[in-house]
């Protein structure tokens, strides 16, 4: 592991841009960027452009580890150049910015109110790849849909199962068990989610170390046995929907969360900005998500 990597993860001010929209999400990450459906005839077209929006990111001058923790890749992301340089080591040797990589494949059909990780039979050979190309760690998503206590247990069970796996390689994990935010028993769920994690932290072996990327809970500073837990790195927030004011504001509430926002770190930007428009709108976004996530 690169221990000045881990430092910075575990101890820096900053948040974790998510910058890791796969194939189902990457047409509503365009068109939210003002890239219109049939703008692309195939999908390699279609993951040129995310590519040029996400090249667009990094690049901008606001876009640095100064306040920008992590970034996390998608695969396809991990595996081009920016400028030449291959990302994950352009983002930690021009932008002092530490790489993750998404490495789920998507949601399977929902069941006990969850839904669980497609399987990953080629996990340990993507892992491999990563550790070569400079990867730190990882994020692997699933989400609660009820205050189910099976599902649940089941949702964070294959997580930490997964997260052992990614433990293996040297890389650091972001357990990412999202909870839907429009759900009618959010609070409920979110205790029963924060019992079973901490029943599996018990199982991480003395002197490993996990990060949690956790749905922005109902009650302030639920999280905080997480936030102080040895066995966690980092706990952070998806934004889940929420607009950016407002998942700043529930994130300000939650006492040593930092940021790991997608749709609310590109709100606003636009293909057809130019470079100082869309680089004054990104600094705005950055400096808002840095406030909110500052160690308090």
């Amino acid at each position: 592991m690169n221990e000045k990597m881990a430092a910075q993860a575990a101890n820096k001010d900053g948040f974790i841009a998510a910058l890791d929209q796969s194939g189902g999400s990457t047409p509503k990450a365009l068109r939210l960027y003002g890239i219109e459906e049939g703008s692309w005839s195939n999908e390699a077209e279609m993951f040129d452009l995310i590519h040029q929006m996400r090249a667009r990111i990094i690049k901008s001058p606001a876009f640095t580890g100064d306040k920008v923790m992590g970034a996390i890749l998608f695969e396809q992301t991990m595996d081009r150049d920016i400028d030449g340089t291959p990302t994950a080591q352009y983002l930690w040797e021009k932008r002092g910015v530490v790489p993750f990589l998404k490495i789920d494949k998507g949601l399977a059909p929902a069941a006990d109110g969850v839904q669980l990780m497609k399987p990953m039979p080629d996990l340990d050979a993507l892992l491999k790849r990563a550790v070569a190309k400079g990867i730190f760690g990882t994020k692997e998503r699933s989400v609660v849909d009820a205050a189910n206590p099976k599902g649940i247990a089941a949702i964070v069970a294959q997580q930490f199962e997964v997260g052992a796996q990614v433990l293996s390689h040297g890389l650091v994990p972001i357990i990412e068990p999202e909870v839907t935010i429009s759900i009618a028993d959010k609070a409920e769920a979110e205790n029963i989610l924060l019992a079973e994690i901490l029943k599996q932290l018990d199982k991480v072996p003395a002197g490993q170390q996990v990060m949690l990327k956790l749905t922005l809970p109902t009650k302030a500073n639920l999280y905080k046995p997480l936030v102080d837990h040895p066995k966690v790195m980092r706990v952070v927030a998806l934004s889940g929907g929420y607009s950016r004011d407002e998942a700043n504001k529930k994130l300000m509430e939650n006492d040593g969360v930092i940021a790991s926002f997608s749709r609310a770190l590109t709100e606003g930007l636009s293909a057809k900005q130019s470079d100082a428009e869309f680089n004054a709108m990104l600094a705005s976004a950055i400096d808002s998500i840095f406030e909110a996530s500052r160690a308090r």
